[in-house]
């Protein structure tokens, strides 16, 4: 086996995930219809409205059953939050971290690249991957070569796993994303709908109903021990022998990585993620080598609302 990158070996071994988690459902109420449809979205290359309508569940998403081929992918997604959490500041992530109390809703534009293809086993990419601060869930773009490319909706009320997935396909780039700068991208909604049972929805937006579709709800604790949220590039990584590099650095070499219009909700008012709320994390200006491949690029492309990482 290839040796595991040593900025990883204090990730704890965990039991592996045999029980899938049990989603309690929050009833949202859907706003009055918004003028700004799919179409307005596209020609001005912008988010859709935030307060477009609110109907249905998204297409495709089926409850995640955890098993032994995807249990790998789970652990590494464990490995990775227990490393933040020990250590805060570790060199396998990076992006925003809006601060808790000041916001009850996280949006954002993430991209996505089904050509991308992850060829070593233990590697996974997470990115982008958001959660805004106390709520119930995570919603993370995986890319991985034992289960493909998928969303998940990470459950953090009490499942501590993935509850639901969606695979990365045809169906799913016609009806949740549209062009962003030159790729597919699709938008992503948190927002607590009860303060005082910690329910929260996480929603997709489809262009082909011009409404936000309903991905998953949960209410409870937070769990993640993490008192802030985050909109972030996440990797688990292994160095190729051959190249000293990352095998993702050259598999990734034409990847674009990127989250834009990031928002805050609060006193239901949507505004971009600024420097005072949503501080840049590890650091602003990251070391490429850090992650296993020098030739990486970190683009600070808005106040914080706006991020890319390519090569």
């Amino acid at each position: 086996m290839m040796p595991r990158r040593k900025l990883l070996t204090c990730a704890a071994v965990l039991a592996v995930l045999t029980a899938a988690p049990a989603t309690a459902s929050a009833t949202v109420s859907a706003p009055p219809e918004s003028p700004h449809g799919a179409k307005a979205a596209v020609a001005a290359n912008r988010p859709p409205d935030p307060d477009a309508p609110k109907r249905g569940r998204v297409e495709g998403a089926r409850p995640f059953v955890p098993n032994a081929r995807n249990a790998k992918a789970v652990q590494r997604f464990r490995d990775l939050h227990r490393s933040r959490v020990r250590r805060q500041q570790i060199h396998h992530f990076w992006g925003v971290e809006p601060a808790a109390g000041t916001h009850d809703g996280l949006m954002a534009t993430q991209s996505v690249d089904t050509s991308y293809k992850v060829s070593y086993s233990a590697d996974f990419t997470y990115t982008p991957t958001i959660k805004a601060a106390s709520s119930c869930m995570e919603i993370t773009t995986v890319y991985s070569q034992v289960l493909g490319n998928e969303i998940w909706a990470w459950d953090w009320c009490g499942g501590n796993g993935p509850s639901v997935e969606l695979k990365l396909d045809a169906s799913f780039v016609q009806t949740y994303t549209t062009p962003v700068n030159g790729h597919p991208a699709y938008n992503v909604q948190l927002v607590r709908t009860d303060a005082s049972r910690n329910s929260w929805s996480a929603y997709l937006y489809n262009y082909k109903t011009s409404s936000w579709s309903l991905f998953y709800s949960k209410s409870g604790t937070d769990t993640s021990e993490l008192k802030y949220g985050w909109d972030i590039f996440e990797i688990y990584a292994t160095r190729n022998p051959s190249t000293g590099t990352a095998y993702y650095c050259s598999e990734a070499k034409n990847v674009v990585f990127e989250s834009s219009s990031i928002k805050l909700r609060k006193n239901n008012q949507w505004t971009p993620a600024s420097p005072s709320d949503s501080p840049w994390q590890p650091s602003a200006n990251p070391n490429p080598s850090d992650y296993l491949c020098p030739t990486l690029k970190f683009v600070r492309a808005g106040a914080n609302d706006h991020w890319i990482v390519r090569q």
